[in-house]
């Protein structure tokens, strides 16, 4: 079975064709700037250097070109991986928010349509985005079967006491308002694997913290999901590239009147300014990296204080569990940044927590695995997420199942 894995952002297309037969990426690329005049289309083959499409300027006014132009490099003589479409047995679809109406992934139906509508308001960027991806499959594959993956659906177990806040009860059955938790497939991924390593199937309590230019920490328990950082929305929990996280919300009144703001414009400066970007002038962690070595004051700043929210959230999620038997860091930053790791494990060696520097440093690009020491009471691992490749192996289960 050959599933394409679908992420369609509002005016971007990623796409990975899987063959599900040995779980291996036959081809993957982006179409960017999909619906203005500098369109762009990326197509890599990973088993053949030689079919590589680059930054190639392309006419996509819309998603559904963009899919076929997808489509037409997938079955091309030149950089093709499949001779037909027909070879393309599903189609699976990153979706940002499924609110309280799906814990896991779904056949696309009118319905489902109708719910991932009901959900612009949660995610007025992604979900009208990921809408659009599937209506674009839909009119090119119109007899290939649809699955949705909602980001959200992994922290559906969350208990009650978890995921309400402490708002008028009313505010929850009008509107829904609740912790939801986003990243769920990597949370779902990583934890899974980190339970393998482990050999413990049952009775394992995991800390994942998927770390990137959007970042959120889980706490895992028997491999469901217990708590989570971030919110109704993905601007919850901990700093990010250029989200703020969690702040007092008395802040957002205090600086609309000062600044005069609206609604929506306190609503940008929380997302699109904050967070990195807001620090130090760039949501780019190998700048703020380079820059921190150099001496930027900011720079520092930003690692600092991600380093000490890190340690808090994860501080935090052991006592609430009543332990903890490995924390795993993932994403492009917890892959990738070893003194990150270094740092927020030196604060929780109170916790018996204790890694091998010099393994730990290896992993920088490169290689996943164990970075405790053999006595460590902890298990500390990088785990490399697969987001694309757990929305395929849900999609194939589900049109099996038909």
């Amino acid at each position: 079975m050959k599933i394409l894995v679908i992420n369609a952002g509002s005016s971007s297309l990623k796409y990975q064709l899987i063959d599900m037969e040995n779980e291996s990426v036959l081809a993957k690329g982006i179409c960017e700037q999909i619906g203005n005049d500098n369109s762009a289309f990326t197509h890599k083959v990973p088993a053949d250097d030689s079919k590589v499409i680059k930054d190639k300027p392309v006419a996509m006014p819309d998603h559904a070109t963009a899919i076929q132009v997808v489509i037409d490099a997938l079955t091309s003589e030149a950089n093709g991986v499949i001779s037909s479409m027909s070879e393309i047995d599903a189609v699976g679809h990153r979706v940002l928010h499924g609110a309280e109406k799906f814990s896991g992934s779904v056949l696309v139906t009118d319905e489902v349509e109708e719910t991932i509508k009901e959900c612009f308001e949660w995610g007025p960027l992604h979900n009208p985005a990921n809408l659009t991806g599937i209506k674009a499959c839909q009119a090119i594959m119109k007899d290939v079967p649809q699955v949705a993956v909602f980001d959200t659906g992994f922290h559906q177990s969350m208990p009650d006491y978890a995921y309400m806040y402490a708002l008028p009860y009313e505010y929850y059955e009008k509107y829904g308002i609740r912790r939801y938790g986003f990243h769920g497939t990597s949370h779902r991924f990583v934890s899974a694997k980190t339970i393998d390593l482990l050999g413990k199937p049952e009775h394992s309590k995991v800390i994942t913290c998927h770390l990137g230019n959007g970042s959120s920490i889980a706490a895992v328990v028997d491999g469901k999901c217990f708590d989570t950082t971030m919110g109704v929305t993905p601007l919850e929990g901990i700093m990010m590239g250029t989200r703020c996280g969690s702040i007092d919300p008395a802040i957002v009144p205090i600086i609309m009147k000062k600044e005069g703001l609206t609604p929506d414009q306190m609503d940008a400066v929380m997302n699109k300014k904050s967070g990195m970007l807001g620090i130090c002038g760039t949501s780019d962690n190998r700048t703020i990296e380079s820059r921190a070595k150099e001496g930027d004051e900011r720079a520092k700043l930003v690692e600092s204080m991600l380093c000490h929210q890190l340690t808090k959230y994860i501080g935090s999620y052991a006592a609430a569990m009543g332990g903890v038997d490995a924390i795993v860091f993932t994403g492009g930053i917890g892959e990738n940044n070893p003194q990150y790791r270094d740092r927020v494990c030196d604060k929780l060696k109170f916790m018996g927590v204790e890694i091998d520097y010099d393994v730990n440093n290896q992993m920088r690009r490169g290689p996943e695995g164990e970075i405790s020491t053999p006595n460590s009471k902890v298990k500390v691992y990088v785990v490399c997420t697969n987001e694309e490749l757990m929305i395929a192996r849900d999609t194939k289960e589900i049109v099996e199942a038909l």
